[in-house]
């Protein structure tokens, strides 16, 4: 069976391809960092030739801010050029809380993106994810203000990009799901200490504080809005173990 993942160019991309092809199915990767739109027709005509599993990994849940373009731009591209290629399972990354804030911001863009998928007609599979362990300088990034950083009250459960991209192929090269299911990780924490821990792991001294009136991803979810449901698959990969697995944060002298 092949698989074709269109990414934007990150680490998500490559490490679900890998998982596909421990699976033993051909893989095939398509990388548009500037957006589907960039792509040629030809590109996309080529790369959908034969295939049976599209992963759309181009419109990504931003990690901590912003929105992209849904039905009437380019997350509908992909998925009218895979339906007319005949792709029979089309999978989708998304993002936990998705059916439950109700705000602006990225979570309204990501709720239009699952409708369009539901209503298209083609069998698939959206996988809703937690915040990534990877995503915590970014979340703090945007979230600094005079050199500190001011988060919303929320609970989290982030997860490693590695566990979700193992997901993903799992569900790509198994029956279409016809919805949704979340994956999270195995610990809980508020949002102020995942990214607190992130920043004392890198050295980086900027402190941390709660905020009740600050956005998270354009939006103002309720403190457990973002915490995954009783159906969830929980990865193994603890944060500990996580951080314990990167490089040492480089000192400048």
């Amino acid at each position: 069976m092949k698989v074709v993942v269109f990414d934007d160019g990150g680490l998500m991309g490559v490490e679900t391809a890998l998982w596909v092809r421990d699976h033993g199915h051909e893989v095939g990767m398509v990388s548009a960092p500037a957006g589907f739109d960039a792509l040629t027709p030809e590109e996309v005509a080529d790369a959908l030739h034969g295939c049976a599993v599209v992963i759309d990994l181009v419109h990504q849940p931003p990690p901590a801010t912003g929105t992209f373009p849904t039905e009437n731009g380019t997350a509908g591209g992909l998925l009218r050029a895979a339906i007319a290629a005949g792709v029979r399972h089309h999978v989708c990354l998304s993002a936990v809380g998705v059916d439950r804030v109700r705000d602006d911001g990225a979570f309204t863009a990501l709720r239009a993106r699952e409708a369009m998928i539901e209503r298209s007609g083609i069998p698939h599979s959206i996988l809703r994810s937690t915040q990534l362990f990877e995503a915590a300088e970014a979340i703090a990034d945007t979230a600094t203000e005079d050199g500190a950083v001011r988060v919303p009250p929320l609970r989290v459960q982030p997860v490693s990009l590695t566990d979700v991209a193992m997901y993903l192929a799992h569900i790509a090269v198994s029956r279409p799901l016809g919805g949704a299911r979340e994956i999270a990780g195995p610990e809980r924490f508020g949002l102020d200490r995942f990214v607190r821990i992130s920043l004392a792991t890198d050295a980086d001294r900027r402190p941390v504080h709660t905020h009740a009136h600050s956005p998270f991803l354009g939006a103002r979810p309720r403190t457990v809005d973002l915490l995954p449901g009783p159906g969830a698959f929980v990865a193994q990969t603890s944060y500990r173990e996580w951080l314990a697995g990167r490089p040492a944060p480089e000192v400048s002298s």
